[in-house]
């Protein structure tokens, strides 16, 4: 099957900055893919690329079998896009700007509309300029999910949204995916990521660090453990693969690199186990063993920016 989204050696270039070094990305059809790094790691770029808005250097995108630079008005009728920074027209009410973004993409489905509207609970009768960040956002996203497309492009989606309309974009995203749909979601929730996609890329510096399915990935990092023995653990801190070993009594907790967990459990299990707890690693743990040495040598942003 072709792939929704395909890109190899993408690069995109701003006078002297590089956005996108040698990108490679692929998207199939019917997935939801989740597409994470930190701001400045070329998500925005990618996304603007496959939406014709900006032209690579180099390398290649198709986008629904096209060229997302020659074909971009027939391709803006098959996929919908929400920024994370969305921008109307002040003086139309939202409905308006709705039905405008739907006819873009050839029409809207005035049920799924109406749906959509009491589910984010939007008031449409409302001009656009009175409207807050969250309910710019409402718009957009209503426009996009109540279009007949293909394709989702999803930039930080539910940026502004408070936690309870999150969970209605959740079960959206999950109803086009039931019915083939495709989404690339972009996202710094990556709690967010974690509940939807089937498979996840991670980009760093313009280039493709990791990708596949978070069972796939999780074998890159660690496992939590947490273990209560009938007598103390010893030799646990010299098996290969323990990490951070606090040790309290008959109480251990430390982790253990994914490929040494077998041997850890089978040393453990000599000590008369009452509780064990294994917890595999987060989606964050993934994401900050990428961005980890970058996230520490930035200052810390005074609270509420």
């Amino acid at each position: 099957m072709t792939p929704a989204i395909s890109t190899s050696g993408l690069v995109k270039t701003f006078g002297s900055t590089l956005a996108l070094d040698g990108l490679d990305l692929t998207v199939d059809a019917g997935e939801v893919h989740g597409f994470l790094g930190p701001n400045g790691a070329g998500k925005s770029t990618t996304i603007r690329v496959l939406l014709g808005l900006l032209r690579s250097d180099a390398g290649t995108a198709t986008v629904l079998g096209g060229d997302p630079w020659q074909d971009a008005v027939a391709l803006h009728r098959r996929l919908a896009y929400v920024p994370g920074e969305v921008n109307l027209w002040p003086n139309l009410t939202g409905g308006e700007a709705i039905d405008l973004l739907g006819a873009l993409r050839g029409g809207l489905d005035p049920k799924r509309r109406t749906q959509l509207l009491e589910r984010f609970d939007l008031d449409p009768t409302k001009k656009c300029r009175a409207y807050s960040k969250g309910n710019r956002q409402k718009v957009a996203v209503v426009a996009a999910f109540a279009s007949d497309v293909e394709l989702y492009l999803l930039d930080e989606p539910t940026s502004g949204l408070d936690p309870l309309m999150d969970a209605v974009f959740r079960e959206c995203v999950r109803e086009a995916k039931d019915v083939g749909k495709t989404i690339l979601l972009s996202s710094h929730v990556l709690a967010e990521v974690e509940a939807l996609a089937d498979r996840v890329t991670i980009i760093r510096r313009g280039v493709s660090v990791e990708s596949g399915t978070l069972g796939e990935l999780r074998h890159l990092t660690r496992t939590s453990i947490s273990v209560e023995t009938g007598r103390p653990i010893t030799g646990l801190a010299e098996l290969p693969g323990v990490h951070d070993l606090i040790m309290d009594s008959d109480q251990a907790r430390f982790d253990v690199d994914t490929v040494y967990v077998g041997g850890v459990l089978r040393h453990v299990a000599q000590f008369d186990v009452r509780t064990l707890t294994s917890t595999p690693p987060t989606l964050e743990e993934l994401f900050l063993r990428h961005y980890g040495d970058e996230l520490a040598r930035e200052p810390s942003e005074p609270a509420g920016t």
